[in-house]
C-alpha cells in the first residue's frame, strides 16, 4: 500500500461540509411525524413467529396461512405469546370445559390461557374449541396479553377494542377488517407478528417483556430471536442425522450460509438447529495448527492462539479440553472447529478432520512458541492468505518462502506441513451465471482468491461472469470428490486489489540520455509526490491506476474514460451501454482546476459525469473512478 501523505484542507472543509449536511437531513428526519408502517413481509413475519415457537406450520413446515383459524388453535398461539409460555406442558389432568376435555390436544393450553385471563368460554359454560375465530375476538386476545380488560374500554363491545387495535396498527397487513369476520393463519400471523412491537397498557414495548430486543430502528430483532430458538452445538458424525430431532425430509438446511441438502454436510461440520424453525445450520471453518497460548491462563481459558490468530471461545466443552485439566497443551497439533460465532466452538486433534489450506504467502517472520513440556522457543513463520480469505501464521518449517509463494498447509499425525506449490494453470470462459468455468462446474461453496504480488482478496463467484480466463490468469485450482472446481487462485484477474486515484499534476522531461519526472497524486483522499531522476511513466493528469510495492509507486497508468449520462445503484449509463461500477468508486469534484473528493449522492444532479474504467468488463474491468464537473446553471 502507498504511505499516506497528510489531505488537503480544500478536502477537510468539504468533508465537515457534508458532514454538516448529513446531521441536518437527520434531525430534519427526526422531526417529521412518522408515517403509516408498511405491513411487514410475510417471510420475517413467520420466521419470528417460528423462533418463538408460536406459529411452525404441519409436518412439512407448510404454515397453511389461507385457513381459517379455530379458537384453540389461537389459544394456544396466544399462549405461546406470553410471559407463561414455558410453564405450560402439552398434557394436563383437568377438563376445563365440557368440549374440551383433558384427553383434547389443546386442553393444556385452554386451562392455561383461561386462567391467565387471556380468554372465556361461553354463556353456556362452553369453549367450542373448533368453531373459527373472528377478527374482533382476535385482536381482544392480544389486547389482553398487552395488559388491557373489558373495563379498560367503553361503549358497545367491540368497538372500543377495535379503536385501540387501529392506534397501535396492530392490523397492519391483515386482510379480515370487520368484526364478524374469521381470521385466517395469515391474519393470525400479522396480528401476532404486530403485538410484539406494540406498547403494553404499562408503556413497554411486547417483545421486551419476553425478554428480547428490538433493533436499533424499533424492528423485532430476528437475529436474536433466531439465535435464542438454536440449540447445539454438534460436531457432525457419519451418523449426525440421528441426533437432530425433527425429520430432515423436508427440513432447510443451510451450510456456510448458504441453502443447501442434508448430504451436504460433511463429518466435521458444526451443527446447530431450530425445532420449531425446522432448521438445520451447519458452519464449516476449521483451523489447524499448533496450539500456543490461552489466555488469560491455562486454568481458565477464554481465548486460545493457533496458527498465529487468537480465537475466542464459545462453548465449555472446548474451554475444558484447552484447559490444564483437558486433553490439549500448548504444543499439541490441534483442529479448532469454529462455530457460529466465529469462536472455538469444539476441539479435536489434527488429523481426526481432514483440514488443508491452499493460499498465497503474505510475509515471512518468526515467532515464540511452547513445546509439549512448555519450553518456549523461537521458530521461523509464513502468514499467508488462504483461498477462505482468512490469515494464518504457520511455522516454515526450515523452508524459504518469499512473498507471493502458493503454499498448501496440510496437517497428518499430529504435523503441520506447509510446502510451496508450484502452481497448474487452467483456462477457460466462467460462464453468465457464474456456475461454471469452461467445462467445469464450480462447488456451491467453491473458494477463489485473486491475487496481487504479496496481497490477496477473496472473491466469489458472480464477479467473474463472463470473464475468460487466459494464460497466466489462474494459478492454481482444485477439484472436490465430485470433480467440482473447489477452490480457484488468480492471479490480477479482477484488478480490486490495485489502488485508483487521480494525478494532479504530472510533469516528464527527457534530454538525451536523460529522463525525469515528477508527479502529484491523489489516493482516496491521501495525496502524494512521485518523483525520478531515471524514469517515466508517460501519464498525463486524471484518473489514473497506481501499483504500490514496499510502500512506494511503482507503477502509474491513466484510466479509459467514457461520458456517463446516469448512475444508479452501482450501474452507471453511458450513451450506448451500460458500465458495473467498483464497490470502492471514487467521486472527484472539479472545482477551481481542482480534484476534491465527494460523492455520488453530492454530485447527482446538477454535474456533467465521466466514468474512467481499468479495462473492459468482460476482462473484469469496473468503473473505478467518476469525475463530476459541475453544469452551469
Amino acid at each position: 500500500m502507498i504511505e499516506p501523505k497528510p489531505v488537503r484542507k480544500e478536502y477537510c472543509n468539504m468533508k465537515k461540509q457534508m458532514i454538516a449536511m448529513i446531521l441536518v437531513s437527520v434531525l430534519l428526519t427526526a422531526l417529521t411525524p412518522a408515517l403509516l408502517a408498511a405491513p411487514p413481509a410475510e417471510d420475517v413475519a413467520a420466521k419470528a413467529l417460528a423462533a418463538l415457537d408460536v406459529m411452525v406450520g404441519d409436518e412439512r413446515g407448510d404454515l397453511m396461512l389461507a385457513r381459517a383459524v379455530t379458537r384453540a388453535e389461537f389459544t394456544k398461539m396466544v399462549l405461546s405469546m406470553s410471559a407463561r409460555r414455558d410453564s405450560v406442558g402439552a398434557e394436563t389432568s383437568v377438563s376445563p370445559y365440557p368440549d374440551v376435555p383433558n384427553t383434547h390436544w389443546a386442553a393444556a393450553y385452554v386451562e392455561a390461557a383461561v386462567q391467565a385471563g387471556y380468554v372465556t368460554g361461553y354463556l353456556d359454560g362452553t369453549f367450542r374449541p373448533g368453531r373459527t375465530i373472528t377478527l374482533a375476538e382476535g385482536v381482544t386476545m392480544a389486547l389482553r396479553l398487552l395488559g388491557y380488560a373489558d373495563q379498560d374500554f367503553s361503549g358497545v363491545y367491540p368497538s372500543g377494542q377495535m379503536a385501540l387495535c387501529r392506534t397501535l396498527n396492530l392490523n397492519e397487513g391483515v386482510a379480515a377488517s370487520a368484526d364478524t369476520q374469521i381470521l385466517t393463519r395469515k391474519d393470525a400471523m400479522y396480528l401476532l407478528y404486530n403485538l410484539l412491537t406494540a406498547s403494553t397498557k404499562s408503556g413497554a414495548v411486547y417483545l421486551s417483556t419476553l425478554g428480547y430486543p428490538l433493533t436499533g430502528s424499533g424492528e423485532v430483532d430476528l437475529v436474536a430471536l433466531i439465535n435464542d430458538a438454536m440449540e447445539g452445538p454438534l460436531v457432525a458424525a457419519p451418523d449426525w442425522q440421528t441426533a437432530i430431532p425433527f425429520s430432515l425430509d423436508t427440513a432447510a438446511v443451510y451450510r456456510s450460509g448458504d441453502i443447501s441438502s442434508p448430504s451436504s454436510i460433511q463429518t466435521g461440520d458444526m451443527l446447530y438447529w431450530s425445532k420449531s424453525m425446522r432448521t438445520v445450520w451447519a458452519y464449516t471453518a476449521k483451523v489447524t495448527g499448533t496450539y500456543q497460548a490461552a489466555s488469560p491462563s491455562l486454568s481458565a481459558p477464554a481465548t486460545v492462539t493457533v496458527a498465529g490468530k487468537s480465537y475466542a471461545i464459545e462453548t465449555a466443552s472446548a474451554a475444558f479440553v484447552l484447559s490444564n485439566l483437558g486433553s490439549f497443551s500448548p504444543g499439541d497439533t490441534v483442529t479448532l472447529l469454529l462455530g457460529r460465532g466465529g469462536g472455538v466452538a469444539a476441539v479435536q486433534a489434527a488429523g481426526q478432520t481432514s483440514s488443508i489450506l491452499y493460499g498465497v504467502v503474505g510475509a515471512v517472520g518468526s515467532a515464540r512458541y511452547s513445546d509439549a513440556s512448555g519450553n518456549v522457543y523461537t521458530a521461523s513463520t509464513v502468514t499467508f492468505t488462504a483461498t477462505d480469505g482468512l490469515q494464518y501464521t504457520y511455522q516454515s518449517g526450515g523452508s524459504s518462502f518469499s512473498a507471493g509463494d502458493l503454499i498448501q498447509v496440510s496437517a497428518a499425525s499430529g504435523a503441520v506441513s506447509v510446502k510451496r506449490l508450484s502452481g497448474n494453470p487452467l483456462t477457460g470462459r466462467v460462464n453468465s451465471a457464474g456456475t461454471k468455468l469452461g467445462s467445469y462446474t464450480l462447488a456451491d461453496h467453491v473458494e477463489i482468491l485473486d491475487t496481487f504480488e504479496g496481497s490477496a482478496l477473496r472473491i466469489y463467484p458472480p464477479r467473474l461472469a463472463g470473464i475468460d480466463l487466459q494464460g497466466s490468469m489462474v494459478r492454481c485450482y482444485t477439484l472436490n470428490a465430485r470433480g467440482e472446481l473447489n477452490r480457484l487462485i488468480l492471479n490480477d484477474v479482477t484488478g480490486d486489489l490495485r489502488q485508483y486515484g487521480v494525478v494532479t499534476a504530472a510533469d516528464e522531461m527527457s534530454g538525451g540520455m536523460a529522463v525525469m519526472s515528477s508527479y502529484a497524486y491523489d489516493i482516496g483522499g491521501v495525496t502524494g509526490f512521485y518523483t525520478s531522476g531515471s524514469s517515466a511513466f508517460g501519464v498525463s493528469v486524471g484518473p489514473c491506476r497506481f501499483t504500490a510495492k514496499d510502500g512506494k509507486i511503482s507503477s502509474i497508468a491513466n484510466l479509459f474514460p467514457v461520458k456517463l449520462t446516469a448512475v444508479g445503484g452501482n450501474t452507471a449509463v453511458g450513451s450506448f451501454s451500460s458500465y458495473t461500477l467498483s464497490d470502492a468508486v471514487l467521486v472527484y469534484e472539479i472545482a477551481g482546476g481542482e480534484y476534491l473528493l465527494s460523492s455520488l449522492d453530492r454530485v447527482a444532479s446538477n454535474y456533467s459525469l465521466t466514468g474512467w474504467y481499468d479495462k473492459a468488463e468482460s476482462a473484469g474491468g469496473r468503473i473505478r473512478v467518476i469525475v463530476a464537473i459541475p453544469v452551469s446553471a
